[in-house]
């Protein structure tokens, strides 16, 4: 079947653009591509420099830099590497948390009482689609390691269990309850300027869960800052399931 002129016309431009387009982001691609080495063109420079004056003047220095400039080259490339290496752990650890709390609010959706309230059929659809999700939520893997010993590891491993039980429990209120119960333990455990533990009467913060407590004070500290993040936003999402019912 022939294609009409106005539409072949209309396919060309089409396709023009997409041409267009394409070529316009694999040019901001290999710009980006050779930006990510530009710090390193010093060296070569020098290299090349020093190189250059080795056999004009004839001596046997082969092309090789100045020890003291060199030394200071590589100092100030590394510093930029480590400074850079230092954002992407962050953005890393940023990207490890968004994705945890998409985990958290699929969990949270299956605990909801509204969802309970459903007929089998709707229920059954709705369980499905948040597989769907998750499904495409655990094609993406992140893996920002934080060095723990086996009793650290442990001891994670505990508040997790123990997070994921408040969350399933479905009523909003008693969830409250155990997410403050937790959140004060987090409250307690203070660090001092030189990085010690310390810990604040229960008068001072509340009352706590010692399990929680107990398993939390043997988490890294690192572990121990993110923990209190995440009960803090779950404490927030429960201020407002109770308020609203």
């Amino acid at each position: 079947m022939d294609i009409d002129a106005p539409i072949a016309l209309g396919m060309q431009e089409h396709n023009d653009d997409d041409n267009q387009h394409n070529h316009s982001t694999s040019h901001v691609y290999h710009s980006e591509s050779s930006m990510n080495f530009d710090y390193l063109q010093g060296l070569h420079a020098d290299a090349a420099s020093s190189s250059g004056g080795s056999i004009g003047s004839g001596s046997t220095s082969y092309g090789l830099v100045d020890d003291s400039r060199a030394l200071d080259r590589f100092v100030t490339i590394l510093d930029q590497l480590d400074a850079r290496v230092e954002k992407f752990r962050k953005d890393s650890l940023n990207l490890q948390e968004k994705k945890d709390y998409l985990l958290m609010s699929m969990d949270l959706i299956k605990s909801n009482e509204l969802l309970q309230n459903m007929s089998e059929g709707e229920r059954e659809e709705i369980m499905l689609y948040i597989q769907r999700v998750s499904s495409r939520l655990a094609t993406v893997e992140l893996n920002v390691r934080t060095v723990r010993d086996a009793s650290q590891e442990d001891s994670l491993s505990q508040i997790n269990a123990l997070i994921d039980t408040m969350i399933k429990m479905g009523d909003p209120v008693i969830g409250r309850q155990r997410c403050q119960l937790y959140l004060n333990a987090c409250c307690a455990s203070t660090i001092d300027p030189n990085g010690r533990m310390g810990t604040l009467h229960e008068a001072d913060v509340g009352p706590i869960d010692k399990k929680f407590e107990s398993a939390l004070l043997g988490c890294t500290l690192d572990d121990q800052k993110n923990i209190k993040k995440r009960l803090q936003a779950l404490m927030g999402y429960l201020n407002k399931q109770t308020v609203t019912n």
